[in-house]
């Protein structure tokens, strides 16, 4: 019900898109030779001209949108961040339209007429006006949706049984996914301490046996059964009572304590597997964003090598020793690797050992602390980048000693190794490192990996070279 349902709304989602995305290449194309904002040329080509690269456009820009997550049920996405994936996700296909016309124009159509020309200020003009359009269309979308909902329409009434952690969490998300037109009704549970109680605005309203008189007594479309996996006896008997009553049933499986990241059902000849480790960072979305990663590393060092001869030289006449500084971390699947930073110690500093960098480092020299604070030391990372030994976001990595000790304190701590560590991070934009809380770090590790789109990792860097520049502290 769930899925059919997302996919529905998803459907529409997307044509609506198409429909945008079309209107705005009219709209681009009178901006352009008809309004007078930009002086025309003397002979304006036709609209059949321009409607033959329609197709392209209308294959590219949704393609780009799936890539940057624009068609995954947002979990408390707002509005501004969807339209900074929407702005994101634009800019690219443009791009990559831009570039397929380029390409096509070049070597594949030498001896065209000079006349044959797709300007590139409409192109522009598009993509100014597909993001108002887009983003205008999902805007309107949510809002009919929401008032749709608010006046009790295309809603499913749904009854929980178990208001234990693994109910709540049912609660949970039916409160926080309100696009699904879910509305729960109540709890049922056998603990007599609970009756009566309140969750999220949701009452525990019967015992588990008082199905078949609710069920008579009020409206119920699905009842989500929550309980422990040792009360099977009462979940085949709620099955039972549920379908006589042809109400849809749903079982919730008691593993929310192994639930990390993504869980999904995998067929293993026809027998159902869960997999509760499952990252969206895989197959073709690994591809694009290990592209995206060799792509920034190139301008990284180029950036780097002009910078490399003035932090060579403050290096060397502001304390002894070596440039570079090497050390080992630990990267994906636990491997370790050899992270390179520009030296901001002094010689000997860590004689005694590894520890934890405090705020105000004492054995950071005084150039130390300021590229510290620029992130300038990170620079040579970038070699790591293109190596592939790390990614330009994701969790940062840990030196070996450090991660033995957490792995056995911090829950969940080594599925922050499920992906490539990174250069930044969504817990480092955040404040979280350092020395900050690491339960916290995990927690926004984690919601990484879950949530990762392209336009998620040009969010987090915009926000690393913002931070940077404007003084936020780093240690």
């Amino acid at each position: 019900m769930l899925k059919a349902q997302n996919r529905v709304l998803l459907g529409l989602l997307a044509a609506g898109d198409l429909v945008a995305i079309a209107l705005a290449f009219i709209a681009a194309y009178c901006l352009r030779f008809f309004s007078g904002l930009v002086p025309p040329p003397e002979q304006v080509p036709p609209l059949d001209q321009y409607i033959k690269v329609l197709p392209l456009i209308l294959v590219v820009f949704p393609a780009v949108h799936v890539l940057n997550g624009l068609y995954k049920v947002p979990r408390g996405r707002s509005r501004i961040d969807e339209f900074f994936s929407i702005f994101v996700a634009a800019t690219i296909a443009a791009l990559l339209v831009f570039l397929g016309l380029l390409y096509y124009r070049v070597y594949h159509t030498p001896d065209v007429a000079p006349e044959w020309e797709f300007s590139r200020i409409t192109l522009a003009i598009f993509l100014a006006v597909d993001i108002v359009f887009v983003s205008g269309w999902r805007f309107a979308y949510r809002s009919f949706l929401e008032a749709l909902q608010r006046r009790g329409h295309n809603l499913r009434h749904i009854l929980i049984a178990g208001a234990g952690d693994l109910g709540r969490s049912v609660a949970d998300r039916i409160v926080a996914h309100e696009e699904f037109g879910l509305r729960a009704i109540g709890f049922l549970d056998d603990d007599e301490r609970k009756r009566g109680s309140i969750y999220q605005g949701i009452r525990i309203i019967g015992m588990l046996n008082d199905l078949h008189h609710i069920v008579h007594a009020q409206r119920v479309d699905t009842i989500f059964i929550a309980l422990p996996a040792g009360a099977y006896r009462s979940i085949i008997r709620l099955t039972d009572v549920a379908t006589k009553h042809c109400v849809d049933v749903r079982v919730v499986p008691d593993l929310l304590q192994f639930l990390s990241l993504n869980a999904t059902v995998e067929d293993f000849d026809g027998m159902p597997i869960i997999n509760i480790d499952r990252t969206p960072l895989s197959g073709f979305k690994r591809a694009v964003k290990r592209g995206f990663d060799i792509g920034l590393s190139l301008v990284g060092l180029l950036f780097t090598a002009i910078l490399f001869p003035f932090i060579v030289l403050a290096i060397k006449l502001t304390s002894r020793g070596p440039i570079l500084y090497k050390q080992e971390r630990m990267g994906m699947d636990g491997k370790p690797f050899t992270l390179h930073k520009f030296r901001t110690m002094h010689i000997g500093a860590e004689a005694s050992g590894p520890v934890w960098a405090p705020t105000d480092d004492p054995r950071a020299t005084p150039l130390g602390r300021f590229m510290r604070r620029t992130s300038l030391d990170e620079l040579p990372q970038f070699w790591n980048v293109l190596k592939g030994e790390m990614s330009m976001v994701g969790p940062r990595p840990e030196r070996p000693e450090f991660v033995h000790e957490f792995k056995h304190h911090v829950p969940k701590y080594m599925l922050r190794h499920k992906v490539k560590a990174g250069i930044t991070g969504w817990a480092q934009v955040n404040g979280w490192r350092g020395d900050t809380s690491i339960a916290k770090r995990i927690e926004y590790d984690l919601y990484y990996i879950q949530n990762w789109s392209l336009a998620l990792d040009m969010k987090i860097i915009w926000l690393t070279i913002s931070r940077s520049i404007f003084g936020r502290s780093h240690y």
